[in-house]
């Protein structure tokens, strides 16, 4: 009897033992031809690897497209390298690739036709990648104006203002010899004003009185917005057409009064204006670096 109840308790207890873990098998690394050659494989058709081996052993020159074609040196093959089509930047011009000198001659030519202020304006402009065009201006503006229904005489003597911006060319891949701009431009006149020949009459005494308020220093700073278009014309001598708009930003405070005229920016109204310039161009490519030369020589660095 007791046998059977200690067989009652036992069996359960058995049954919920853990069983013991089966051996672990052993496996062997496989070690044959095509392991032994696996690191061969892998790079065989590795492009930049080779290419970067064959330009080390090769020289190389520009074509009229623009491409880099490589000469191989022992056998004398021309070809081209697919591993730096990645590459290739997107803008197809070098990064130096002219400068332009120009002259402005609206305000000259405005004045034969009526125009009682301004006197003439040249510009220097670097072209980068034929797309973006930073710029520096230096004009002279003058007026003497009496308004028709006016008793004064406005005067500005010559003085000088500067302008310096940018432009954006949309052609930047295009023609060179033709140009869409967008720009902007910051202005800056430090200059004098005054006003002659005032006449007052007095009704009273039957008198006329005249007198002038004699020059006094003043500065204006203004933002210009523009658009406009560029044609080559003959050889290096191009013509450029602007459309601008143009806000005043800053001026002096002055007792007499705002002027109505500020060189540079013109007179107090829109400031919707224009100008069109005749303009030079040199071409400064030679000043880059070749491109393919560049290349050869971070290939050796990085293999030193």
């Amino acid at each position: 009897m007791l046998a059977l109840l200690a067989a009652a308790v036992l069996l359960p207890l058995a049954a919920q033992s853990p069983k013991p873990e089966a051996p672990r098998r052993r496996i062997t690394p496989v070690n044959n031809a095509a392991t032994r050659t696996q690191h061969v494989n892998e790079t065989r058709n590795d492009t930049a690897r080779i290419n970067a081996q064959r330009r080390a052993r090769s020289t190389s020159y520009t074509d009229d497209k623009g491409s880099i074609v490589f000469v191989d040196t022992l056998t004398g093959e021309q070809w081209v390298d697919s591993s730096l089509i990645a590459r290739v930047p997107r803008m197809t011009k070098p990064l130096i690739y002219s400068g332009s000198i120009g002259v402005n001659i609206w305000d000259p030519v405005m004045r034969i036709f009526g125009q009682h202020y301004g006197l003439i304006d040249a510009w220097v402009q670097l072209n980068m990648h034929n797309r973006y065009l930073p710029v520096f201006e230096l004009g002279v503006g003058q007026t003497d104006h009496r308004p028709v229904t006016g008793n004064y005489t406005f005067h500005v003597p010559a003085s000088v203002y500067f302008r310096l911006g940018a432009d954006y060319n949309f052609f930047y891949n295009s023609n060179p010899d033709y140009l869409l701009l967008a720009g902007l431009r910051y202005g800056f006149s430090p200059f004098r004003y005054g006003v002659r020949d005032i006449v007052l009459d007095t009704d009273y005494w039957h008198e006329t009185a005249t007198f002038d308020i004699p020059l006094r220093s003043a500065t204006a700073g203004w933002l210009e917005l523009r658009l406009g278009v560029r044609v080559k014309i003959w050889g290096p001598i191009s013509m450029g057409w602007y459309f601008k708009y143009s806000k005043m930003l800053h001026e002096s405070k002055n007792t007499a009064g705002q002027p109505s005229y500020v060189p540079g920016f013109g007179t107090r109204g829109p400031g919707i204006g224009g100008s069109f310039s005749i303009i030079y161009t040199i071409p400064l490519t030679h000043l880059n670096k070749s491109k393919a030369t560049e290349v050869v020589n971070a290939d050796k660095t990085s293999e030193e």
